[in-house]
């Protein structure tokens, strides 16, 4: 048989299901029996039918799926060579010799069982088989069929050719497949969405062509394979049903979408405040400060909750210190916890560590890294079990004296580092706990948030699994201080944001490895600004007066345009909250009629209103695409005709910024901090690209409409009707 020996590897001990027949079926599930066991189809909600296998096997799920089916009505008939489950809109074709599957949105057929065969006539893969430790699943690509998802990933959006791992890693400097954010979603513009149901590890090999370009082969590394296919009439669709099984972000508070600032680290409460007085002397927008890894603790007890009292004296007065100035403390924290802690022996005797197979605690030894000369090593470390209540609630309550002094929010970093040999509270191994363990973290802090917080809550967290979206907001880890960097962050962005993740910043500047040159601190501020969420943050300096007085002159101009866009963004993230579309929006996305606006994936629609082209090179050369239609360019106030490719290069004061025609951005004052901002939805002026909605009626505000290539200002408490 003619297959390439990585094919051969691949399916090496696997057993191909065979003998499909039906065992019996009700309005809600239809039960099949196969020659390696049985596995059910049931319909979870419009659009979305699942297939699990292996269902005898009781194991922790972890909360992934956070609705529950509502039993809509399916039919089973038989077919020629099997049979067909229909629920609405939606079906699945079960065939049997070899099972294989046929999924239909209405009448089109959107997804099947791998096709491609030998020269024998054969399959080159088992559409469906199992051996003891995983599944394996293949399907078939149609050429040229782009697919997106699979989570937090820093190259190509489209991931057809790529072998992604859903295996969340330490991913520094953004520059290999490793990410802190997996997510065993897929979807196609063709209309077919596929989720896998587990916390274990999922290899895709997405049109892989040592494996094979035409088929899309997933090893699942679960005892149970829990699969949902998901049929939708376009992405945004795609993404609602998606975020319908997992769960939708709740709101973040207004504050957060203010300046964030920070760097590794400050190293005292004197040197935090001298930065955070300097930002106002300045006129520098912020509204969040953090202390991040090893400011406010000692390096050898961390992480005990415990401040450093040589360095932060009178945490309460430096908090109220900050809080005076309009700036909210975020602080940094992990769930490891120091061998040479006083509590650790306490921790340890009550069970609140992962443990080894031979019960005592594991220990986890920290890698070697080029910064070990300027800081101490990290110390040994246990790692919290947070399948334990017990260790669960003591972690959680921890935080109560934190945020009763006033902290507003903590960065949720790490939790990648949990081993597959060892045994959890809850009996599993870490294979399953790898993964959902920082689900489980973030779930933590953002209870805690809500129990104990004096503030709206949320968290800055690092790594994510499905259904990690619930706990905003993520971050993109730590990219290399280079344009490379920058450009992999804004893909990870928008990658996460096609896998449910409504909200995300990057470092701005980069973390580590490189020197930041001020065109790059200018260029990458200019993204960073229009995100999701804004954080400038480094191993090094990253205020904007270190790079010199035409770098911070520019960045303050942006970040006063930032804080004007509050409106819009709070109004981006209660549609995000409601539909799980991201703030950040890939062409894909946005676009899934226009297939040319697809390969551009450095530039992205922020909400529905706005399309942003960063500058990911030096010399500000770009070349972008303006999808069909008319788009009002804001900063050279004319109207520009799509759909078309434009080269440009953009001088170092602005990145290209459209408004869509037809649209509305509303705007809100520059203000230093959101504290200065009126409750709820502060405005001060409305921005109408093109012909306003007749009966458009927005009383005491500005309204500024762009048309014919002019801008004009109404009067106010205007009745605007179309022209």
């Amino acid at each position: 048989m003619i297959l390439h020996h990585e094919g051969i590897i691949l399916q090496k001990g696997f057993e191909a299901l065979e003998a499909i027949s039906l065992k019996e079926h009700s309005a809600q599930r239809a039960m099949f029996s196969t020659l390696a066991g049985d596995f059910e189809v049931s319909c979870y909600a419009p659009g979305i039918l699942r297939m699990r296998l292996g269902v005898e096997q009781s194991q922790p799920d972890y909360g992934i799926l956070s609705s529950t089916a509502d039993n809509t009505l399916l039919s089973v008939t038989d077919i020629p060579g099997g049979y067909r489950i229909q629920s609405g809109h939606c079906s699945l074709e079960i065939l049997s010799g070899p099972m294989r599957i046929r999924f239909f949105r209405g009448k089109k057929l959107v997804l099947q069982s791998a096709t491609d065969r030998t020269i024998e006539g054969q399959l080159r893969f088992s559409p469906f088989a199992k051996r003891a430790d995983s599944w394996l699943v293949a399907l078939g690509l149609e050429s040229n069929e782009p697919v997106y998802g699979l989570g937090e990933k820093w190259a190509a959006l489209n991931r057809r050719g790529q072998l992604i791992h859903n295996w969340n890693e330490d991913a520094t400097t953004l520059n290999s497949e490793l990410s802190y954010k997996n997510t065993p979603f897929a979807w196609s513009p063709e209309g077919w969405g596929l989720f896998t149901h587990t916390p274990s590890k999922v290899t895709h090999g997405v049109g892989y062509p040592q494996w094979s370009h035409r088929s899309y082969i997933l090893q699942v590394f679960d005892a149970e394979l829990d699969i949902f296919f998901l049929a939708a009439d376009n992405p945004r669709q795609m993404i609602e049903r998606y975020t319908h099984l997992t769960g939708r972000a709740a709101l973040p508070p207004r504050w957060s979408y203010g300046m964030w600032i920070s760097r590794a680290y400050y190293q005292t409460a004197e040197i935090a405040l001298e930065v955070a007085n300097k930002l106002r002397e300045h006129k520098i927008p912020c509204d969040v400060l953090l202390l991040d890894g090893r400011a406010w603790h000692t390096m050898e007890d961390r992480f005990d909750f415990q401040w450093d009292a040589e360095r932060y004296p009178d945490p309460a007065g430096f908090v109220q210190k900050l809080r005076n100035l309009g700036i909210r403390l975020n602080l940094w924290e992990y769930s490891y916890l120091s061998t040479r802690n006083p509590l650790f022996n306490e921790l340890s005797e009550k069970g609140y560590f992962l443990k080894k197979t031979s019960g005592e605690p594991y220990i986890h030894r920290w890698f070697s890294w080029p910064y070990d000369k300027q800081w101490p090593h990290l110390m040994p470390s246990g790692i919290i079990d947070f399948t334990n209540p017990d260790a669960y609630n003591w972690f959680r309550d921890q935080h109560k004296k934190l945020f009763d002094i006033g902290v507003s929010v903590m960065k949720t970093d790490y939790g990648e580092a949990v081993p597959d040999d060892i045994v959890a509270f809850n009996g599993d191994s870490g294979q399953r706990l790898h993964n959902v363990y920082t689900h489980l973290y973030n779930q933590c802090v953002y209870e805690a948030a809500e129990m104990y917080s004096q503030d709206e809550p949320m968290v800055w967290g690092r790594a994510a699994w499905a259904g990690g979206q619930r706990f905003p907001i993520q971050w993109g880890g730590d990219p290399q201080c280079d344009w490379e960097g920058l450009a992999a962050s804004i893909r990870g962005g928008l990658s996460w944001g096609m896998s449910g993740g409504p909200f995300f910043a990057h470092d701005i500047g980069g973390f580590a490895i490189g020197n930041v040159e001020p065109e790059l601190y200018i260029r990458w501020a200019q993204a960073g600004i229009m995100s999701s969420h804004t954080r400038f943050h480094g191993l090094g300096e990253r205020e904007p007066w270190i790079y010199g007085e035409e770098a911070e002159n520019i960045v303050r101009k942006w970040l006063g345009w930032r804080y004007r866009l509050i409106p819009y963004l709070q109004g981006c993230a209660l549609e995000a909250s409601e539909t799980g579309m991201p703030v950040m929006r890939a062409m894909p996305l946005a676009f899934p009629g226009e297939r040319l606006a697809w390969q551009f994936d450095q530039q992205y629609m922020l909400g529905s209103s706005l399309l942003v082209v960063p500058i990911v090179t030096p010399g500000g050369q770009v070349r972008y695409y303006l999808p069909e239609g008319k788009w009002f360019d804001i900063w050279k106030q004319i109207w520009v005709e799509g759909p078309g490719f434009f080269e440009e290069t953009i001088p170092l004061d602005y990145i290209p910024i459209f408004g869509k025609e037809g649209a509305i951005l509303p705007l809100g004052p520059a203000v230093q901090h959101t504290g200065e901002l009126k409750p709820g939805l502060h405005l001060s002026e409305v921005w109408i690209f093109g012909a306003p909605k007749q009966g458009l009626q927005l009383p005491d505000l500005d309204l500024v409409v762009m048309s014919d290539g002019k801008i004009s200002n109404l009067p106010v408490d205007v009745n605007v009707q179309n022209k």
